[in-house]
């Protein structure tokens, strides 16, 4: 996919004129692209629409108006763009008891490629984090992974009759979230943009 560049993005003016309708059809696209792995994770996968909204949702809630300012907005965001044959997703880690976040957080140190798998078939693929995220006594609530998929597991991946999960396989959290064909056509609607 194309990374956002500074052109796209619109005044604060202009985007409070199309907010609404934008902000229900990027709701409506998340919603298939959202997807719980157990009580605590969510991955929400995310494809340029969704990114160019964060962007500009950004902009808007910290009322920037600088071009500097903005393009930092687009650099940081780009970097969840999926690129060639490749899946983007935002991993929140979600605790809605306030006593339960430090306990539940230790407890998923350690969370991360090894633990984490994108399957297609009996084909299990390896998901990379963003480094800055974790560390070896601490681990962020929100997480930015990736997987990258061969053109086998993309042909894979469209058919039907081909089961697909997001597994988490970690000590204190093993989980398994088959899709359902509506989240599979999703992704492959992103994939076709990335190809």
């Amino acid at each position: 996919m194309k990374p956002i560049v500074l052109s796209e993005i619109n005044n604060l003016v202009e985007y409070e004129k199309v907010r609404k309708r934008v902000r229900e059809h990027v709701i409506a696209t998340k919603k298939l692209r959202r997807i719980s792995v157990g009580p605590n994770m969510t991955f929400a996968f995310e494809n340029r629409e969704t990114v160019l909204f964060q962007i500009q949702e950004m902009v808007r809630t910290e009322r920037i108006v600088e071009d500097e300012r903005i393009q930092h907005e687009i650099d940081v965001y780009n970097q969840l763009i999926p690129g060639d044959h490749e899946l983007s997703a935002t991993l929140l880690i979600e605790i809605t008891d306030k006593d339960q976040i430090k306990p539940i957080l230790d407890s998923l140190i350690g969370l991360g490629y090894n633990s984490v798998f994108f399957n297609i078939g009996d084909n299990e693929i390896t998901t990379q984090f963003d480094e800055g995220q974790a560390a070896e006594d601490r681990i962020s609530a929100v997480q930015y992974v990736k997987w990258k998929l061969g053109e086998e597991d993309v042909q894979a991946l469209r058919s039907p009759h081909t089961p697909v999960a997001i597994v988490v396989r970690h000590r204190n959290y093993n989980y398994t979230s088959p899709l359902t064909e509506d989240q599979r056509e999703a992704l492959l609607e992103d994939l076709a943009e990335s190809i």
